[in-house]
């Protein structure tokens, strides 16, 4: 790794190569993530992931994981199972609070919940 420094506008700044700075970026997540896996948070088997991969969304897979009906979660998070049903096919979102709740009674993070682009 070829690190240079400059001075701009009164500050040092560091200057790499985009393949450094994402070797550092992918180290940072990895760091995070197995901090994350230490503090219990969940991990999945290979066939975990597979299910994961194939859900329509995440709260889905959670959700099924968790082995909880629609109806049930619903309940819980004191929403309606057809609410719930829209936001996990993703034809609605949900508040954040709601996200949270259900991120609380999934036992996972809300960002595990979050549907990517």
């Amino acid at each position: 790794m070829t690190i240079q420094t400059i001075i701009q506008d009164g500050e040092e700044k560091i200057l790499l190569s985009r393949s450094d700075y994402e070797d550092l970026i992918d180290a940072r997540d990895h760091a995070i993530a197995m901090r994350d896996v230490a503090a219990g948070a969940p991990t999945l088997s290979d066939a975990e992931l597979d299910d994961f991969l194939a859900a329509k969304t995440p709260l889905a897979f959670w959700r099924h994981r968790a082995g909880l009906t629609q109806a049930r979660l619903a309940n819980m998070v004191g929403i309606s199972q057809a609410f719930l049903a829209q936001v996990e096919a993703g034809v609605r979102m949900g508040s954040i609070g709601l996200h949270l709740k259900l991120a609380r009674v999934l036992n996972v993070r809300m960002e595990d919940l979050a549907i990517e682009d």
